[in-house]
């Protein structure tokens, strides 16, 4: 199929070249046009593994091709993917400008017998606002089918998660355009949950709010453990063996971030809201996420004194999560910014997102390009990305590097047995502390 897609961001880009990658021959549109030359060139505007081969693979095969504009992709699309971004409003609802706007530009090009895709995640009843703006407003004379198909990829391992997903979701009015889009994905062998379009775009929605209750939820739990002398992590795993709750977003930490579920727990409350509903599980849900971060700065101060001032702290790992350099609701912001009002002297270091933290963390923060030069001399070390070498750094080191080493785990990255071993100060989530003999 000829398939063309509004918006080269994670969702848009990772979804083209994977249905390149599938044979479709696949146009990708961004007004962006520095993004777009640098994609031609087969570099992608943000960091995911796997994803620069494929990138550069389809391109060379010529199935693969980015426009600023739609002008000649429209009108030759079977099918045309809304992709672009929903930014959170000030009162927490979904910005669908964008959204609209290209549905817009598609709903006056697209031929007679074309399919528009919302893949964006927007509000339950957008596609049925598309469908009359495209046939009322617009004019248009030739039925266009409006369809919705959410994405439910984790940065990280989004090439992953579209190619072997746990299922795919279509939304759809007509049995006809159902089974045209299934076609299209055909080669994924992929588990399919064909619904009508409301429902699919409340899936979207159901699914990041449930991931989330069950990250605040555990967190709760391991306020709770931390009084009572209970470990969360054994806690965790005793649940997670019972297959009514599974193992997976059972971590206790600092919160979630990320560009979905803060967006996403927001905007449902707000559709809740608009149909009368008050949603005060997810409100809860939301309340719990931001108290985390408060409450690591709190387990702090206890330690270190209410005023950090000529106290140096090392943060190490900045992204939201390991395997991104997507800074967008990261707890290292808030917390980054409450330790420099506290009057912490703060040192960072992140294997991927420096870059983007430098503009979004306080400008006096200092980065660092190892672990070692970032954590020298420093008077306590905060771990909040789970990298990979930030992982498998030894504890022992931090003696070596530290005037001494005390470690607040944001992730509990360590074994308390690790710590103990290593002679180290160590505060994690829900988990008793480890303090060396000589405190």
């Amino acid at each position: 199929m000829n398939i063309a897609i509004a918006g080269c961001g994670y969702v848009g880009l990772v979804t083209g070249v994977c249905l390149a990658e599938a044979g479709h021959d696949v146009a990708c549109i961004d007004i962006d046009r520095r993004k777009v030359m640098q994609l031609k060139q087969g570099t992608p505007p943000m960091y995911e593994p796997g994803l620069k081969e494929l990138l550069k693979r389809n391109l060379e095969q010529g199935r693969i091709h980015f426009h600023i504009n739609g002008a000649e992709a429209y009108p030759q699309a079977d099918v045309l993917m809304i992709a672009v971004g929903t930014p959170q409003q000030a009162d927490g609802q979904a910005d669908l400008q964008y959204v609209f706007q290209a549905a817009k530009e598609m709903g006056l090009k697209a031929k007679s017998g074309a399919i528009l895709v919302v893949k964006s995640t927007v509000p339950v009843g957008t596609g049925d606002q598309i469908d009359q703006l495209i046939h009322q407003e617009l004019g248009r004379k030739e039925p266009l089918a409006i369809a919705s198909n959410p994405e439910f990829l984790r940065e990280g391992s989004a090439i992953s998660d579209t190619l072997r997903a746990d299922r795919l979701v279509i939304g759809a009015e007509t049995k006809a355009v159902l089974d045209k889009l299934e076609d299209m994905y055909a080669d994924f062998h992929l588990p399919l949950v064909k619904t009508d379009r409301k429902s699919a775009e409340m899936i979207k929605y159901a699914s990041n709010a449930f991931l989330a209750t069950k990250i605040s939820f555990m967190n709760e739990i391991a306020s709770i453990c931390e009084k009572t002398g209970a470990d969360v992590e054994w806690v965790a795993q005793g649940m997670g063996l019972d297959q009514r709750i599974g193992s997976s977003f059972l971590r206790a930490g600092i919160g979630y971030g990320g560009s979905c579920f803060p967006k996403d727990t927001n905007a449902l409350v707000q559709i809740a809201g608009h149909v009368s509903h008050d949603f005060e599980l997810l409100k809860a849900v939301i309340k719990v996420n931001n108290e985390q971060r408060a409450g690591f700065i709190r387990n702090i101060q206890e330690r270190l004194g209410a005023a950090l001032e000529g106290k140096r702290i090392a943060l190490l790992g900045l992204s939201f999560k390991p395997n991104t350099d997507d800074m967008r609701e990261a707890p290292s912001i808030p917390i980054a910014h409450e330790l420099h009002q506290l009057g912490a002297e703060l040192v960072a270091y992140d294997p991927v997102a420096a870059r983007h933290a430098a503009r979004e963390l306080p400008d006096q923060v200092l980065f660092a390009q190892t672990i070692e030069e970032a954590i020298k001399d420093a008077d306590a070390v905060c771990l909040l990305t789970e990298w990979a070498d930030i992982q498998s750094f030894p504890l022992a080191s931090y003696k070596k590097w530290m005037k001494r080493p005390l470690i607040f785990d944001g992730r509990n990255c360590h074994t308390l047995e690790e710590a103990e071993q290593a002679g180290v100060e160590y505060h994690s989530i829900g988990r008793r502390s480890v303090s060396p003999i000589y405190m």
